[in-house]
């Protein structure tokens, strides 16, 4: 099976897999396996194991052979995926608008904390 030039979008639980990836680096299977059992505990190896090859299979994931044990990195950045995750969410839930999912983020999903660190933020890019 050939891999696609561009990753396809991942799904929520193959997200899991490349937070996972994202935060212990270049890592087997075991050692995903090993992380996501702390929020997961019934979660069988065999399943991320399949996960994982699938995702290989889809060009969410590169995998290094020459070990016994594969070793597995995400093909694009965490940047990267939110980027083109956050685009298609604009493209499709709010009609290619990026103030609108700010507005809608901003009412309600954010704390004042967080509300002040954007004004900040806004601010300094003014300048």
């Amino acid at each position: 099976m050939s891999k696609p030039d561009v990753p396809s979008k991942p799904t929520s639980t193959e997200l899991d897999v490349l937070q996972v990836l994202w935060h212990l680096g270049p890592s087997s299977v075991k050692q995903v396996h090993r992380t996501m059992q702390i929020a997961r505990p019934d979660l069988p190896y065999a399943n991320v194991l399949r996960l994982m090859q699938v995702m290989h299979s889809k060009g969410l994931l590169i995998r290094d052979e020459s070990e016994r044990s594969h070793v597995y990195a995400p093909a694009e950045s965490q940047k990267a995926t939110q980027g083109n995750l956050l685009r298609d969410l604009i493209h499709k839930a709010f009609a290619g608008s990026g103030k609108a999912l700010i507005l809608a983020a901003l009412q309600g999903h954010v704390s004042r904390e967080e509300r002040e660190e954007i004004e900040n933020l806004l601010r300094e890019d003014d300048r």
